[in-house]
Formats: C-alpha cells, structure tokens, sequence
C-alpha cells in the first residue's frame, strides 16, 4: 500500500491513468466492502494517489488567483465511502472520485463558496459557487445582490464567464423573498435559493498532462462569482 506523503512530495501530475475510471466502472458494478476491501490497494493506487497528485498541481495554480483557498491532497479530496444513514440507497461506496477547494479552515461545501470537481465515467464536472446556504447566508447573499447589483452582473454576464458557464443554477422562490418589492430589477434573481454554476467535460480530458491547468482556468474565470458570494457571507 502507498505510504502517505507530505503535502510537497508528490510527484508531478500527468494527468490520470485510465485505470481511474476503469476501476470506478468495476465499481458501480460490485458496489460491496468484500469486493471493496478486496482491492484497496488498488483503488490507493489507480484513484487516490492520482488524485492527490493533481491536487499538488494545483496548489501553485490556485496561488495566482484564489491564494485564500485550501488546496490539500489530504483535505480536498472527498473520501470514497457514502453516508447512507438517511439514504435508501445503501450502497457503500462512491462511484466517482471528487475535490472540493474551500477556504481555508472551513468545513467542504457547507460554510462558504468554492470549487469543486468531479470525475466519474463519462464525466468531468467543474463548478463553483454555494450549493447549501442557511438562512442568514441567504439574507446576507440577497441583500449584496440587491446593494451591488452592478458588480454582480457584471460578473455573471461577462461574455467569457457566460460563455463557459451559461447559467446560474439553483432552486428558486415562487414568489418574491420577504421585503424585498417584487417590481425589484433584480428580482429573479433575488428569488434563488442556491447559486452555484458548473460545466460539464468530456471524460477523456482528465486523462491529458494539462488537465490541472484545464481546471485551474475554469476555478479562475468563477473566481469572482466565489468571492463575491464569500464576500456577502462575510467570508
């Protein structure tokens, strides 16, 4: 089995082995621990050790544009095994292998704004932004939306933001949030809930060498959405 590194030791990244999603296929298929546990060493090997591999390479990337964001090939990778305490699905295990870059000290994905990728068969998806917020999140979101309006389109329509993520997603408010008037020019978007974009990749491409700097773009051209929803969380 792989000894664990120190976060400067990993070698450089040459993009992942094909035997990453090839064991993430054989996976979904025996999705059981004897099977899992039967082949740990080989999921350390083809999913894990990649995996941190690229997120060393990314740790200088990042630095040019998100320098406040923990990117840790021991912190940012999501682990392979599944809660299924409040799941119908007991499936134990994972069939994708995942990175979530947040800011440092902060818990993956529910505190802030960040990035986060996922590979599986047939897919890479990169996205950015907050998936989850409470409530006064929420509030204080709208509330800089509804004060920096300027600012906030001028980083959701920006022709090259638009043109690799064509639309804020979410689940969104029949009705216009409380206090806020519903003839508001910035009303549809006052109703979301959620605000978080991404695109999805072709599988191949996180098979390349430039496949950090590939996402390392991505992470950046989302970079002021992050910050501003980081921003107006007080983050």
């Amino acid at each position: 089995m792989l000894k664990e590194l120190d976060e400067q030791q990993f070698p450089p990244f040459e993009g992942f082995p094909k035997e990453s999603v090839a064991f993430l296929k054989r996976l979904k298929k025996n999705n059981n621990r004897e099977w899992f546990h039967a082949r740990k060493d080989e999921y350390e090997e083809s999913i894990k050790f990649p995996m941190q591999c690229f997120i060393s390479s990314m740790q200088p990337l990042f630095a040019d544009f998100a320098p406040q964001f923990d990117v840790s090939p021991k912190r940012s990778m999501f682990r392979i095994y599944r809660d299924t305490r409040f799941s119908k699905d007991k499936t134990p295990y994972k069939t994708h292998m995942a990175a979530h870059f947040v800011l440092r000290g902060k818990p993956k994905g529910f505190e802030g704004s960040g990035y986060y990728l996922h590979i599986a068969p047939g897919e890479v998806f990169i996205g950015g932004g907050i998936y989850m917020p409470d409530n006064d999140q929420l509030k204080n979101i709208r509330k800089a939306i509804a004060e920096n309006s300027k600012e906030f389109l001028s980083i959701v329509n920006k022709p090259s933001f638009k043109k690799m993520f064509p639309a804020i997603n979410g689940a969104k408010l029949s009705r216009p949030p409380q206090g806020f008037d519903p003839n508001h020019p910035m009303i549809e978007w006052l109703k979301m809930k959620q605000f978080f974009t991404g695109l999805d990749l072709k599988e191949d491409v996180c098979y390349k060498k430039d496949f950090s700097k590939l996402i390392a773009k991505h992470c950046k051209e989302l970079a002021p959405l992050v910050d501003f929803l980081n921003k107006a969380m007080g983050l």
